[in-house]
């Protein structure tokens, strides 16, 4: 048994059914998440004690922030995962801190964002935004906080990046 900030389940070539009976069976607050593009599910247990013999892999939170719209419901979750190149890190939790975060944050249909650290393989980091739509990525906020000076220079250094918008099927949070 671990504590932890969430454990994920990665079920490829999910589809609608399998992953509700998947959550369905799950304890605790439980996100299950579809993805829009591509046969992918991703699942999550949000804090408590949860097996992680079952193929999860653990997940530590960093921080969490509450969304302009943080009292909206959020039908779609958006997941940049990433490593970051060797002597990076520190720069990168620092810009994810102080600007990135705050800056999606505060982006009208952003209802709640965290960042997560993986205790069990790459991508080591993971950023979650739990959305009220897609098209939150488009509005001029979000963009002018993707193209700050600071992202330019931290961007670059990402590797291994995996970005994935979801359906959400199930938020117990």
């Amino acid at each position: 048994m671990t504590n932890c900030g969430a454990l994920l389940w990665v079920q490829p070539a999910a589809d609608e059914a399998q992953v509700r009976r998947l959550a369905g069976e799950m304890r605790g607050q439980v996100q299950a998440c579809l993805a829009l593009d591509q046969p992918l599910a991703y699942i999550y247990g949000w804090g408590g004690e949860a097996a992680v013999d079952n193929g999860a892999r653990r997940l530590s939170s960093i921080g969490a922030w509450a969304g302009a719209s943080a009292d909206a419901a959020a039908p779609y979750h958006y997941v940049v995962a990433t490593d970051v190149e060797a002597g990076w890190d520190e720069e990168l939790n620092r810009w994810y801190a102080e600007e990135h975060m705050p800056g999606l944050a505060a982006v009208p249909g952003n209802v709640r964002c965290a960042r997560l650290r993986s205790d069990d393989g790459a991508p080591r980091y993971h950023a979650c935004y739990d959305l009220v739509s897609p098209q939150v990525l488009e509005r001029p906020e979000w963009l002018a906080v993707r193209h700050t000076e600071w992202s330019s220079r931290v961007r670059p250094h990402f590797r291994n990046t995996v970005r994935l918008m979801f359906r959400t099927l199930r938020d117990d949070r």
